[in-house]
């Protein structure tokens, strides 16, 4: 014999469900159908010497989707944050907090590119979609390529591949590179040798050092001896302004020409004071590009968060533009994959950089812009490389 449940029943279950819902007891998939949020992972540093990366690329994001009302293809958007310390060897588990506990739709993430791998790893065996606004190791967008990862910033090897050129048109042939010995340096000093001796330049030495050792005496007394025509590097951080400084404090600064890629001085022109001066850099963005799109970005940004806006808060923008287009394209049904992965793979974005589209690989086909340090200034003194893509070298989307 069985019995209908009787109308206390039935509440008094309603009731509990909805008490288990507000205390996050029932699974995230009830809660999602029932609010209908598209579940936002962001996986940035939020302490350490990254932190302010972190804020400007989460500043940039937050600000491309406010201008869609704060929605995604018209749904409402839950945010969930995890700092991911810049420490590679929690990675993993911090990627899978987002996907597994938090069961997010997207995970934005990261600055580091050793965290970043591990992010790599999880959204390959997950498949949820990934969207990287500014690590720039080439894995992501080479081997270990997948159709649910997306980059908006660059390849480790994008800026100096616009350096090469350059440096070759402005006479200086015989060339130093230093860097340090790390995955980063190592994919920089790529895109500069590729560049610079496929247009006539000898790189006459390659100088490393220790990642993050700034002992630079002994090797900027080795450039001395060498007298190359120009030095090329890859630094960044605090540590690059105290190199700027160091150069110019051995002598080598207006004896020899000093270049690098943007990352050089990006951040860095009031650390390094006037020993910046001169030094000329490729990236694929400056805070003075005199733009309408870049001049309006750069207002509004301001006026929201108080602060200057800067090249990681550019890329965090871009990310929310492509996520937009993506979102869109499928009326917020991010479960819709080959049309959102379609929508975003055919994407132009209209970027404070510059017009840019993306890279059968995943990775910004952009203008690099060719700079010089005046007076705590980037100025962009030209267009180093029109629409220039990552090669893309293993990618198999299978």
């Amino acid at each position: 014999m069985t019995t209908s449940p009787s109308r206390r029943t039935v509440l008094t279950r309603s009731a509990a469900m909805v008490g288990a819902a507000s205390s996050g007891l029932l699974l995230p998939e009830w809660a999602q159908a029932q609010s209908g949020k598209i579940r936002v992972g962001l996986m940035l540093p939020y302490s350490g010497a990254f932190a302010p990366l972190g804020v400007a690329i989460e500043n940039g994001v937050r600000m491309a989707l406010n201008e869609q009302g704060g929605k995604l293809g018209g749904r409402e958007i839950e945010w969930f944050k995890v700092d991911d310390e810049s420490d590679p060897s929690k990675g993993i588990e911090n990627a899978n907090k987002l996907v597994q506990r938090d069961k997010v739709d997207v995970l934005i993430g990261t600055v580091h590119s050793g965290v970043q791998m591990g992010i790599q790893k999880v959204a390959r065996d997950s498949g949820v979609l990934s969207l990287i606004p500014n690590a720039g190791v080439h894995a992501a967008t080479r081997s270990l390529c997948a159709p649910n990862v997306f980059r908006t910033s660059f390849s480790n090897s994008q800026p100096t591949l616009a350096l090469g050129q350059a440096m070759v048109a402005k006479g200086h042939k015989k060339a130093v590179w230093i860097t340090w010995k790390y995955a980063a340096g190592d994919e920089a000093f790529e895109g500069f040798k590729e560049s610079y001796t496929k247009a006539g330049g000898t790189i006459v030495k390659e100088l490393g050092l220790p990642f993050p050792n700034v002992e630079f005496q002994a090797l900027l007394t080795e450039i001395a001896a060498l007298k190359p025509d120009a030095v090329a590097c890859f630094f960044a951080g605090p540590s690059a302004a105290k190199f700027m400084k160091d150069f110019a404090a051995a002598g080598l600064k207006g004896k020899i020409a000093l270049y690098g890629s943007g990352f050089l001085t990006e951040g860095v022109l009031e650390a390094a004071g006037p020993a910046a001066d001169g030094v000329m850099t490729t990236l694929h963005y400056s805070d003075s590009l005199d733009t309408p799109r870049n001049n309006k970005f750069r207002l509004e940004y301001a006026k929201t968060f108080k602060m200057q806006p800067d090249v990681y808060a550019v890329q965090g923008y871009d990310t929310g533009l492509l996520l937009v287009q993506g979102a869109n394209a499928v009326k917020g049904d991010l479960s819709k994959k080959p049309e959102l992965y379609k929508a975003m793979e055919g994407a132009v974005i209209d970027s404070p950089r510059g017009k840019w589209s993306m890279s059968k690989s995943h990775n910004p086909v952009q203008d690099i812009y060719l700079r010089v340090a005046e007076k705590g200034e980037n100025k962009v003194i030209g267009v180093a490389a029109k629409a220039l893509a990552d090669s893309g070298a293993g990618c198999r989307m299978g």
